[in-house]
């Protein structure tokens, strides 16, 4: 089953920032999706707030070609 949750870990290899810098990039998408603190934060989280795309990131993420 394809993960759809985002952990700063994931960000920061999708990224190439930090770890701290990943951190609080999942901080944002969290509040930009109106979620509480410890909410998880999904990739069409993630995307809205990036511009990324989300087929390209979920492909990313759960190891396939896009």
């Amino acid at each position: 089953m394809p993960r759809i949750c985002l952990y700063p870990k994931d960000v920061a290899t999708l990224t190439g920032r930090s770890y701290d810098s990943a951190k609080r990039l999942v901080r944002r998408a969290r509040q930009a999706a109106g979620k509480p603190a410890g909410a998880l934060v999904t990739v069409q989280d993630f995307c809205r707030l990036t511009g990324l795309d989300a087929a390209e990131v979920s492909a990313a993420i759960n190891h396939r070609s896009a």
